[in-house]
């Protein structure tokens, strides 16, 4: 069991790359990285996540003291991810809930991470695909008189 300090010092040096590097890539200053993996400071939820992208592992992996795969939770990570680029922070904020809220299915269950992860891709894209109805139905609503 390690603490995000130590997994985000081993992702870096995982991905190889220094701390310059890595502060680049994620769009935060070295000296917040080098708090961060000294166990000075947490990061914000949104500095997290640019993190976690810009190591190639998932916020669970580094958030989470009991998890050792780095890939832990990668489908969900995607789902959150596509519906905040589609449909901004509400979007990312209500996939979240609905993958929440659906995850007491495999309470209790012994599920491979391959079977959450394509529940997962499941559910995210019909709430996209819901979505993007709602958007064109609205859209068409929408159009002045005389417009097809």
């Amino acid at each position: 069991m390690e603490r995000f300090p130590e997994k985000l010092k081993e992702a870096r040096q995982r991905a190889r790359m220094n701390r310059t590097e890595l502060a680049e890539k994620a769009g935060i200053s070295r000296r917040s990285l080098f708090a961060y993996e000294s166990g000075a400071s947490l990061p914000r939820k949104d500095v997290l996540r640019k993190l976690a992208e810009a190591l190639d592992v998932t916020v669970l992996y580094l958030t989470d003291d009991g998890c050792d795969d780095p890939q832990e939770g990668r489908a969900r990570e995607d789902g959150i991810r596509t519906a905040r680029e589609r449909f901004g922070a509400k979007g990312a904020r209500e996939a979240a809930e609905l993958l929440d809220r659906n995850s007491a299915f495999f309470a209790g269950g012994e599920f491979s991470q391959e079977d959450k992860d394509a529940f997962f891709d499941a559910v995210i894209t019909a709430y996209v695909s819901a979505k993007e109805e709602a958007r064109r139905k609205h859209a068409q609503r929408k159009k002045p008189d005389g417009e097809a």
